[in-house]
Order: structure tokens, then C-alpha cells, then sequence
């Protein structure tokens, strides 16, 4: 099993988990996040609307499925095709080992636990 951990930008949130779940994987969760990159960070107006600077962190979403090895590709592709603008500071796509997955309901182990 593989987790995949996808960073992208908030107007890209829903596209992007529409393109996941189109794969048919078990479930996804969405973590709102901030932070630095490659990318330009967003201008914001101060306080009484006098000056702009740039905001200390970007506003980004994680996405977090995990997935049979097989499937991995499938939703790897799903992501680029839909969050990729050839911009830097599109996000990050993280893939990553699961050793063990258990559902806590059903108390089922293993691949079947997705």
C-alpha cells in the first residue's frame, strides 16, 4: 500500500479530488494548509488598506489517500493532469510506504481495510 500526500492550490481543491475519485480509490481526506515553496507567495493589503506586502505563507490544500500499490499511477496522473498549471509553486506530490492499515469498525486488516 502507498500513501500519496498531494499539496495543491485551494482553486484547484475540487478538481483534483473529482480526478481522484473518478480512479474509484477508498476514500480521501483534505487538510486545509499554509506554507513556503518555490512558489510566489500572495500580495495582501495591510490593515487599514495603505500598503501591500507579502503574505508569510501560502494558502494551499494537502490531500491524503492511500491506495493499493497498482493504483498508484493512475491517481500520481490524475493529480498532474488536473493541478499542474507548468507554474512553480503548483504543489508537491509526496508518495510514501504504509506498513500496516486497519479499519477501526470492521476491525479488518490489511488491503481490504480500504
Amino acid at each position: 500500500m502507498k500513501r500519496i500526500e498531494a499539496f495543491v492550490q485551494s482553486d484547484k481543491l475540487r478538481a483534483v479530488v473529482s480526478a481522484i475519485e473518478k480512479k474509484k480509490v477508498g476514500g480521501v481526506s483534505v487538510i486545509q494548509a499554509r506554507g513556503r515553496g518555490k512558489g510566489n507567495r500572495p500580495m495582501v493589503e495591510g490593515q487599514r488598506g495603505t500598503g501591500r506586502h507579502e503574505a508569510e505563507y501560502s494558502s494551499l490544500d494537502e490531500i491524503i489517500v492511500v491506495v493499493e500499490d497498482s493504483e498508484v499511477e493512475a491517481v500520481e496522473s490524475a493529480i498532474l493532469n488536473t493541478a499542474s498549471t507548468g507554474s512553480k509553486g503548483d504543489g508537491k506530490i509526496f508518495v510514501t510506504s504504509v506498513e500496516k492499515a486497519i479499519d477501526i469498525g470492521s476491525k479488518v486488516r490489511g488491503d481490504s481495510a480500504l
